[in-house]
């Protein structure tokens, strides 16, 4: 896992207070993250647009130009002018070797640096900003932002535009405006630089992290011995739309539950061979997974109180959400989890009275604080809520999944989803294990598919399961 924080002002501030490191050191760090970037990218002589703002990260800019200068053609271009000391500094050191800035944006490179406003990047732009960074976005080129691309808030969120990465070059330690949903069309690809120090010396304590592939922990059977009560009951209440009850029992299945019921009054169309039925609650139930294809109207009360009685471990999604009694399990409970897609938070939170008024273009523009307020209402609950890069929150603290691909755009994925964390909270793991691994799970299989992303289905994913490796 790699840690995340709202911005760096502290951990730069430790960095000279503890350290000894001045502005200026970790400036000519940052930049020499730029320069490695840029000569990963670019032939020698290549052509080399970097538009730097009046600001720090406009310093940074300045500072690149002044590092590839002689090994590159490079296109200094200021269009605010050099307005803070450290600007002021590294455009006069520029200077010294010759290199002076540009008075229009040229039609064509190589490589274009984004420079101009950083992670302090606060109000909306201005409509210069606009036409420049439209104008980047505009030109050919690989596409390299420094720190943040500019025109994202610090919630990530485009105000309005955002200049469009391939790569975005951060300092010191991830942010969270590079994990927003929105974020994810301008950022590119993401790499850390350090500063001066270790990213272990720089960064100090964070209640947000990204999980990655390395955290993935699934339920590998290590013991010859065993037999099929060994890994869990799982149970799945299928309602109205039943199909979403098979999706999701087929995946829990191939994810390592040993038997898996789905519960109805009424025979299921289509359930595998594999997959057993029932009327009521097995005793042997391990997990319970329950408001995929539910409907709305569908009130399992002796399902609920089975729940609730024996505190059996369950997972709630979709139409759960719109269910007044999901309040009770979510407080009863001790061990669940709860997956909704922001539509279904939204509702969620008017159900709980969390919010009357929240939509899902309020919680979109914030999901971060938004994930947290309900952790903090609910500790004893993991939400799990989905998204471009989905986030798992957990007693105030959240986990980034950015591991998600278009592949997952499909009816049905979100089923697979429940499936696998179903399957997870069935053979024991944690709510936020579960949570965590099961995510992994889905977005790996996404990005093991190896046919065009809009071709599969969630079939195709439950066939992907089969071949997850460590």
């Amino acid at each position: 896992m790699q840690k995340i924080f709202d911005d760096c002002y502290e951990l730069d501030k430790r960095c000279y207070e503890k350290f000894n490191l001045t502005e200026d050191i970790l400036m000519e760090h940052a930049a020499l993250g730029l320069e490695k970037a840029v000569k990963s990218i670019a032939a020698a002589n290549s052509k080399v647009l970097i538009v730097a703002g009046p600001g720090n990260n406009g310093a940074d800019g300045i500072t690149l130009a002044r590092l590839l200068q002689g090994d590159y053609n490079i296109y200094l271009y200021l269009p605010y002018g050099a307005k803070s000391p450290m600007a002021k500094l590294q455009l006069e050191r520029a200077r010294q070797l010759g290199l002076d800035a540009i008075s229009s944006l040229p039609g064509c490179a190589d490589v274009v640096v984004d420079a101009l406003f950083g992670a302090g990047f606060s109000k909306a732009l201005d409509i210069k900003g606009m036409e420049i960074i439209n104008s980047l976005n505009d030109l050919g080129g690989f596409k390299l932002a420094c720190d943040i691309p500019s025109g994202l808030d610090r919630n990530g969120n485009p105000n309005p535009i955002a200049f469009k990465a391939d790569l975005t070059v951060t300092m010191g330690a991830l942010k969270k405006a590079l994990l927003s949903d929105y974020a994810k069309q301008f950022t590119g690809d993401i790499e850390v630089v350090n500063l001066g120090v270790g990213r272990e010396f720089y960064e100090h304590h964070t209640r947000t992290f990204m999980v990655e592939k390395e955290d993935f922990n699934p339920p590998l059977r290590n013991n010859p011995a065993t037999h099929k009560g060994n890994f869990g009951h799982l149970c799945i209440v299928a309602g109205e739309k039943s199909g979403a009850a098979v999706l999701c029992g087929s995946a829990a299945l191939r994810f390592g539950t040993g038997l898996v019921t789905l519960i109805g009054d009424h025979d299921i169309p289509n359930r595998p061979f594999s997959i057993m039925q029932s009327k009521n609650l097995p005793q042997n139930t391990t997990a319970v997974a329950i408001g995929m294809g539910l409907g709305i109207e569908y009130d399992p009360i002796m399902i609920k109180s089975a729940i609730t009685e024996n505190d059996i471990p369950v997972l709630l999604d979709a139409d759960v959400c719109y269910a007044p009694w999901v309040k009770e399990l979510l407080e009863r409970c001790s061990k669940s989890v709860i997956t909704p897609h922001p539509k279904e938070f939204a509702a969620l939170l008017k159900t709980l009275e969390i919010n009357e008024d929240a939509d899902v273009y309020a919680i979109q523009q914030d999901r971060f604080g938004w994930a947290r307020r309900f952790s903090e209402a609910y500790p004893k609950s993991v939400l799990v809520l989905k998204g471009a890069n989905t986030l798992i929150a957990c007693e105030g603290t959240i986990y980034v999944n950015t591991l998600g691909t278009p592949v997952l755009s499909q009816a049905g994925s979100g089923d697979i989803l429940s499936g696998l964390i179903a399957s997870l909270l069935a053979q024991g793991y944690t709510p936020l294990n579960a949570a965590i691994n099961g995510s992994l799970a889905q977005t790996l299989c996404a990005r093991n598919y190896k046919g065009a992303d809009f071709s599969a289905t969630a079939e195709d994913l439950i066939e992907e399961i089969r071949w997850l490796k460590v």
